[in-house]
C-alpha cells in the first residue's frame, strides 16, 4: 500500500516537472497568443507596426530589445516596462506619443538606448523629463522631431549626465547658449540638424568637454567666428547662411579631421586654426573667391567686433591675405567646386603634402599654374572640369612629376593642349576626360614644334591609360595609330562628326581591349569602307548611335556585346536570324528607334521580341515606314499587316489570280449563249458551210 502511493507521488511530482518545464519552454520561444504579431529572435521583441496602444505585458521576461515604432501609443504609463527588468534598448518611434509618466521607467535602470523620433513630447515635456532621469545607464537619446524648443529641449535633457549621444533634429530649436547643455559631460555625439538656429551664443558647447561629432547642418547661422571647440572631430555646419567661418587662432591643436562648410554662402576661404589635424575640407556650393588682384596693401584688413553680453572685442583679420589658413599637412580630400574663383594663390597648396584629391569644378579658371612639387606628388583624383581654362601648366622638371595621379577631368573648358609629356610624367594615369575642348589628337607625326603649349595632345604609348574621353572635341579625321601604345577599355568618341569618315581603322591599335566603346555621331555611314569589328572581341558596351547606317554592319554577329545602341540612324532592317548567333546569345540590351524600318520586313523584330534575354529599351519608340507614315512596330494595324502580305507574293501567281476570275465569267457567259441559242448556231452554221455530195 505504501509502495503504491509513493509511486504515485512521484508520477505526481514528474508530471508536475515536466508541466513547468514545457510552460517555461513554450513562454521563451514565442509570444503568447495575445501578442502573437510580435516577432522574437534572439531577445529582441519586433512589434513595429502592429497597432497597439500599450505596450504588450506578456513579452518574455528576458526581452532586451523592445521594438515599437509606427503603433499609437500615445502615453508611456507608470509600470509599463516593468515586467521587463533586462531591458537595454527601447524604440517608440512614430507613435504619436505625447506624456511619459514618472514611473514609466521604474525597473528599467540597464536601459541603455532610447529612441523617441517623429512624436509629440513637446505636449507634456516637463513631465517626460521627470521619467527619463530614472534611467541612470542611459547613453543615446534621440528626440527628434518632436516640436521641441530650446527650453524644452533644456528641460528633457538635464541630468542626464550619463549620455553619449543625443539627437534632437527636426524640431524648433532658434538659439542656443550655456544654459542648455549642462552637466552633458560624457556627450561625444550632439545632433542638432533642421531646426531654426540662427544664434549660438560664445561658450554653449563649454561644458561638453568630451564632444567630438557636432552636426548643425540645416540651420539658418549667420557665420561661425571665434570657433573654439578645439576637441570636435567632425563639424558639420552645411547647408546654412554662413559668409564667414573664423576660427580661434591660438597655440592649441585642434583635433578637427572633417570640416563640412558645403552649401552656404562664403565669401572667403575660412579661417582654419593654425594647428590643426583636418583631413577632409568640404566647401563646394559656396561664393567664395580669392581677392588679392583686386585690393591694394591699405584695403587689405578688416576689423570685426564681436558682442559678449556688454563686453565689445574689435578684431583686425586680413582677409584679403591669400595664404590665410593653418597647416593642413594631414589634409587629403579638399572640395572647392561650385565656387566663383578666378584663379588660385601661386602658394595656395604650399604644405598639402597628404592632397589626395582635389575638386575645383564648376569655377570660373582661366588659367591655372601647379607647381608646387609636394602637390604633384601626392595627388591621385584631380577634378578642373567645368572651367573656362585656356591654359594648363604644371611644372615638371627631374624628379618632379605626378607619381600617383589616376583620375584627371578636364571637360567643358577651352583647352587646346596639355601640358608638354604630360603623359611622360604621370606613369600611374589611368582615367583621363577632355570632353568639351577644342583639341586635337597628335597624328603619327605629330609634334610640339618646339612650342611652350603643345599644339595637339599625344596620346601614344601612354600605357596606364585605361578610359579616355573625347566627346565633342571638334576633332578632325583622326590618322592611323594615334592610340599606339594604349591599352584603353573605355573610349568616348561621341559627338566628332568628322572624326571616323574615314572608318574604324584609327581604333585598329586598341580593338583588342576595348570593352566599351561610344562611336555616337562620329560620321559612319554607308559610304565608309572600313566599318569591320571583327578584331574588338572583348568588346561588351557598343554606341552606333546618330550616324548615317544604312545596313547593320554584319561583323557585329560574331561579338559578344551586352548593350548595343543604334538609334537615329538609316537601317531599314536587321539580320532576319540575329538572335541566333553570338550577338543574339550575349545581347541584353539594345536601342532600335528613330531608324526607318520597313514594316514589311520585321521578321527580325518578332524574333527579337520573343527573345527573353533581349531587353529593347526603347521599345515604346521604335516605328517603321508603311506608305510615308511612321507607324509603331510594336502595335502594327491588320490592316498594314495585310498591306504586306499582298505585298509578299509572287507577282507572277498574282497575275494568274487576278485574271482568274475574268476568264471563268467569260467562260461561263459563252456556255450560257451557246445553250440559249444552239439551235440557231447551229442552223446558220449548217446552212453556210452545207455543200451537195457527189455519188
Amino acid at each position: 500500500m505504501l509502495r503504491s502511493s509513493a509511486v504515485e507521488m512521484a508520477l505526481i511530482a514528474l508530471s508536475i516537472f515536466l508541466s513547468v518545464v514545457f510552460l517555461h519552454t513554450g513562454s521563451g520561444s514565442k509570444p503568447s497568443a495575445d501578442h502573437s504579431l510580435c516577432k522574437l529572435e534572439n531577445r529582441s521583441a519586433d512589434c513595429n507596426r502592429k497597432w497597439l496602444d500599450s505596450v504588450p505585458v506578456d513579452l518574455p521576461s528576458g526581452t532586451e530589445e523592445l521594438l515599437l515604432d509606427a503603433n499609437s501609443i500615445q502615453t508611456l504609463r507608470n509600470a509599463s516596462l516593468e515586467p521587463y527588468q533586462l531591458l537595454q534598448s527601447l524604440r517608440l518611434c512614430e507613435n504619436g506619443l505625447e506624456l511619459i509618466e514618472p514611473g514609466a521607467f521604474l525597473g528599467s535602470r540597464s536601459l541603455s538606448l532610447l529612441f523617441l523620433a517623429n512624436n509629440a513630447l513637446f505636449m507634456n515635456y516637463s513631465m517626460t523629463a521627470t521619467a527619463l532621469r530614472s534611467l541612470p545607464a542611459l547613453r543615446k537619446l534621440d528626440l527628434s522631431g518632436n516640436q521641441l524648443t530650446e527650453e524644452m529641449m533644456a528641460t528633457l535633457i538635464q541630468q542626464l549626465s550619463s549620455l553619449e549621444s543625443l539627437s534632437v533634429a527636426r524640431n524648433a530649436i532658434m538659439r542656443l547658449d550655456d544654459s542648455h547643455f549642462k552637466n552633458l559631460l560624457h556627450l561625444q555625439n550632439l545632433d542638432i540638424q533642421q531646426n531654426y538656429i540662427f544664434e549660438i551664443e560664445t561658450g554653449a558647447f563649454e561644458d561638453l568637454q568630451g564632444l567630438q561629432y557636432l552636426n548643425l547642418a540645416y540651420n539658418y547661422m549667420p557665420c561661425i567666428v571665434d570657433f573654439d571647440l578645439a576637441q570636435l572631430r567632425v563639424l558639420n555646419v552645411s547647408n546654412n547662411h554662413i559668409e564667414w567661418f573664423l576660427a580661434a587662432q591660438n597655440d592649441v591643436t585642434f583635433e578637427i579631421e572633417t570640416l563640412d562648410l558645403s552649401h552656404n554662402q562664403l565669401l572667403f576661404f575660412p579661417l582654419l586654426p593654425q594647428l590643426n589635424k583636418l583631413q577632409t575640407l568640404l566647401l563646394t556650393h559656396n561664393r567664395m573667391s580669392f581677392y588679392g588682384n583686386f585690393f591694394n596693401d591699405s584695403e587689405s584688413t578688416l576689423q570685426i567686433q564681436f558682442l559678449y553680453g556688454n563686453v565689445t572685442n574689435v578684431t583686425t583679420v586680413n582677409l584679403w591675405e591669400e595664404i590665410s589658413h593653418g597647416t593642413l599637412s594631414f589634409l587629403s580630400f579638399l572640395d572647392m567646386s561650385w565656387n566663383q574663383f578666378y584663379y588660385l594663390p601661386e602658394r595656395f597648396s604650399e604644405g598639402m603634402v597628404s592632397l589626395t584629391h582635389l575638386d575645383l569644378s564648376h569655377n570660373c579658371l582661366k588659367t591655372l599654374h601647379i607647381n608646387e612639387r609636394e602637390l604633384l606628388s601626392s595627388l591621385e583624383h584631380l577634378d578642373l572640369s567645368y572651367n573656362q581654362l585656356l591654359d594648363l601648366q604644371m611644372s615638371f622638371s627631374p624628379g618632379v612629376n605626378l607619381p600617383n595621379l589616376r583620375w584627371f577631368n578636364l571637360s567643358y573648358n577651352r583647352l587646346h593642349g596639355l601640358p608638354a609629356e604630360f603623359f611622360t610624367h604621370s606613369a600611374k594615369i589611368t582615367t583621363v576626360d577632355l570632353s568639351h575642348n577644342p583639341i586635337e589628337i597628335c597624328a603619327l607625326h605629330g609634334n610640339t614644334d618646339g612650342a611652350a603649349s603643345p599644339i595637339c595632345i599625344d596620346i601614344r604609348n601612354a600605357g596606364s591609360l585605361r578610359k579616355l574621353y573625347l566627346a565633342s572635341c571638334s576633332l578632325k579625321v583622326l590618322g592611323s595609330h594615334v592610340f599606339r601604345g594604349t591599352s584603353l577599355v573605355q573610349l568616348d568618341l561621341s559627338d566628332n562628326p568628322s572624326a571616323l569618315l574615314d572608318g574604324l581603322v584609327p581604333l585598329q591599335d586598341v580593338a583588342p581591349t576595348l570593352q566599351v566603346l561610344f562611336l555616337r555621331n562620329t560620321g559612319l555611314s554607308a559610304a565608309s569602307t572600313n566599318v569591320n569589328f571583327s578584331a574588338f572581341q572583348k568588346l561588351k558596351n557598343l554606341d552606333l548611335s546618330e550616324n548615317s547606317l544604312a545596313s547593320f554592319p554584319e561583323s557585329l554577329t560574331g561579338l559578344k556585346l551586352s548593350i548595343l545602341d543604334l538609334r537615329r540612324n538609316c537601317l531599314h532592317s536587321l539580320p532576319q536570324h540575329i538572335t541566333q548567333n553570338q550577338l543574339g546569345k550575349s545581347l541584353r540590351v539594345i536601342y532600335l528607334s528613330q531608324n526607318p524600318f520597313d514594316c514589311c520586313s520585321l521578321e527580325w523584330w518578332d524574333g527579337l521580341r520573343r527573345c527573353h534575354t533581349v531587353h529593347i529599351a526603347d521599345m515604346s519608340q521604335v516605328t517603321c515606314n508603311s506608305s510615308s507614315m511612321l507607324i509603331s512596330a510594336a502595335n502594327l494595324p491588320e490592316s498594314v499587316l495585310q498591306s504586306c502580305m499582298w505585298l509578299t507574293v509572287d507577282i507572277v501567281l498574282l497575275y494568274i489570280v487576278l485574271a482568274f476570275p475574268t476568264c471563268l465569267a467569260l467562260l461561263v457567259a459563252f456556255g450560257i449563249f451557246f445553250l440559249t441559242f444552239r439551235q440557231r448556231i447551229l442552223r446558220m452554221v449548217k446552212n453556210r458551210y452545207r455543200t451537195s455530195s457527189s455519188y
